[in-house]
């Protein structure tokens, strides 16, 4: 494989920066896997291929209606994208890639890229093997055509704001395609590389192309290593490998998508989930309830061996999982209001009472990342944050933001109800008449929105304390069709977010935070931010030259938006808990540590030649 006839070694500030080699591209420092490299450490170059892996969706994706995973309306097959779709690069920020290290790219679809000195473009050339599940092959026309649409209005606006720092694309000839920067942005090269690429063709009948959100049920034609097999609409969809897969053979997919077929199959209830587990009928299931986890995760299969219950440490960033307090809502827009509601969630209850103290709290954006902000700000930061002094909360001047405890000598929930309720009146709310009202005597309720009746049972001891402020908040369970939609329109006033967490924060930043995105229906800006001191901050992230700029601008946004209380941080995990079936499948140790679960299992799993190859006799149920 041949990535990049052009080796750079740009300088920012007389330093080198790291991160260009003749095979691929990495952020920030050099590539891991050298030129020529056979396969992917976290692989088994040898594995065999066969067999089919049987998964279980999860409940937010309960069913699907569409095969068109980039459009907004509607909802696709769950894991669709990942394997029915390449890139140009594997590894980059829009698709899958190697799992054992950051913010890199290897060539897939392409062979060569080649990026301008001065970094506001990058041109690739596509490998003339590659090939569209129909035969038809690859050419750069389809990859602008791609490009095209996901930054339409027709599709999901998220990609839009994540490409839009990308000014276009241009073929040059059928196998060469140059995207133009409109900054010097040293993540672009891996957004565009990362663009999911499909055939201009999808969606053309009779020669005649719909309109790109019209193409709901047409068969995907994309490139990837598989295709859509028998599926029972509401109850499961299988994808088949394709045995003619066109780059079966490069290293970068060798001892990769080695199941004939992957079944993913649905249940809407999630103790009918957990005993079709135990029935032996799925092989892998990630768990996020620390109840099950403690103390359901058991049976016969367990006892025999077949079925294992395990735990893998990764190298996740902590992710912000958190309370989303929608800022658009009156009740919440003022930012007293907004940390006196956090003050009343006793945490350090939750996690002993609930969690069997599985889950260790979220403190903020970037945790276990270089990000992460800690005690006083730097003079880096200081300089950053100083120009929005008066526009941004003081306390982003001083220590670094903490969630509220009660567990330790001198703290307490009652104390942190009093804090709660003297905010309360400073912002203008007091208690009378059996409630807490305003000025005009408007009580103070809300309405927590969730896809699941379940949710009820982490939210009633927040409620409970609520109450003792006079704050009423109602939970209100809705089917995830009407859910998506109130998200989508912004009405709802609290629901539950888990944003990933990124160790290369970027444009996302932007859809998540930025005031342009804000006011766009289906995009991330949940809490409905709108600061030009955040928008500031973001920018600079995403035009930092080096991690010596990209750190402090970080840090000082991870201040801003934490000491703004649009979120109220819940709770992260460690490790993925899994259960698999070990006479069904088989895996190399260790897991890769940035490897998404089921992505795991769905890519560098291989099925065992006997399904009861790793059963001793007479142990299989």
């Amino acid at each position: 494989m041949r990535l990049s006839s052009l080796v750079l070694a740009l300088c920012v500030g007389g330093a080198a920066i790291p991160g260009w080699a003749a095979h691929g591209y990495a952020l920030w420092d050099d590539l891991k896997y050298p030129a020529g490299f056979k396969a992917f450490d976290f692989v088994n170059p040898d594995a065999p291929k066969g067999g089919e892996l049987r998964l279980v969706s999860n409940l937010r994706l309960s069913t699907f209606d569409k095969y068109n995973p980039f459009t907004l309306k509607g909802s696709p097959p769950a894991y669709l994208e990942t394997l029915m779709f390449e890139s140009l690069l594997t590894g980059s920020s829009l698709t899958m890639g190697p799992m054992d290290e950051t913010a890199s790219g290897y060539g897939l679809l392409a062979e060569d890229v080649d990026v301008a000195p001065d970094r506001l473009s990058a041109t690739f050339r596509l490998r003339p093997e590659a090939r569209f599940h129909d035969g038809s092959p690859v050419e750069a026309a389809d990859v602008k055509h791609s490009f095209d649409m996901l930054r339409s209005a027709q599709a999901a606006p998220m990609y839009a704001t994540q490409l839009q720092q990308v000014q276009d694309a241009e073929v040059l000839d059928r196998l060469t395609i140059r995207f133009r920067f409109r900054t010097p942005d040293r993540e672009l090269p891996l957004l565009a590389g990362g663009v999911p690429v499909f055939s201009r063709h999808w969606g053309e009948v009779d020669g005649k192309r719909k309109p790109f959100d019209q193409i709901v049920t047409d068969t995907p034609i994309g490139s990837g290593p598989y295709k859509i097999g028998p599926v029972r609409f509401g109850r499961d969809i299988t994808y088949v490998r394709d045995p003619n897969h066109w780059a079966r053979n490069l290293n970068v997919m060798r001892g990769l998508a080695n199941f004939d077929r992957i079944t993913v199959k649905i249940y809407k209830d999630n103790t009918a989930r957990l005993e079709a587990l135990k029935a032996g009928e799925f092989d892998f299931m990630s768990f996020y309830s620390a109840g099950d986890w403690a103390r359901r995760v058991t049976g016969r299969r367990f006892d025999s061996g077949e079925l294992v219950k395990q735990e893998f440490p990764h190298r996740h960033p902590s992710g912000y999982q958190s309370y989303v307090l929608n800022t658009r809502r009156p009740l919440l827009s003022d930012v007293r209001v907004r940390e006196a509601l956090g003050l009343a969630l006793d945490y350090d209850w939750m996690n002993r009472q609930l969690f069997y103290r599985g889950y260790p709290r979220v403190h903020d954006l970037f945790g276990n990342t270089d990000c992460e902000a800690t005690g006083l700000p730097s003079e880096a930061e200081q300089a950053l944050l100083a120009r929005w002094r008066g526009k941004v909360p003081d306390a982003a001047f001083g220590p670094m933001y903490q969630p509220p405890k009660t567990e330790g000598e001198g703290l307490s929930l009652r104390d942190n109800l009093r804090r709660a309720r003297e905010l309360l009146r400073e912002a203008g709310w007091t208690y009378r008449d059996g409630a807490l009202r305003n000025a005009e005597g408007q009580p103070f309720v809300l309405e927590y929105l969730d896809s699941r009746e379940g949710g009820i049972r982490t939210v009633s001891p927040w409620q409970r304390n609520l109450m003792k402020l006079g704050v009423r908040l109602n939970f209100r369970s809705v089917d995830y069709a009407l859910y998506q939609q109130r998200m989508d329109q912004r009405d709802f006033d609290i629901v539950t977010i888990n944003f990933q967490g990124t160790h290369n924060p970027g444009q996302e930043m932007a859809d998540i935070f930025g005031s342009k995105a804000a006011d766009v229906e289906g995009s991330g800006n949940h809490t409905g931010v709108k600061s030009p001191a955040v928008d500031d901050l973001v920018a600079r992230i995403v035009r930092a030259p080096n991690k010596a700029e990209l750190l402090p601008a970080c840090r000082a946004l991870d201040r801003v938006i934490m000491h703004s209380h649009y979120l109220i941080p819940q709770w992260t995990l460690t490790a993925h808990r899994i259960a698999y079936n070990a006479w069904r499948t088989a895996h190399k140790a260790p897991m890769p540590p940035y490897a998404r679960a089921e992505q795991w299992a769905m890519l560098a799993w291989w099925a065992r030649e006997r399904s009861d190859a790793a059963a001793p006799a007479g142990a299989r149920p």
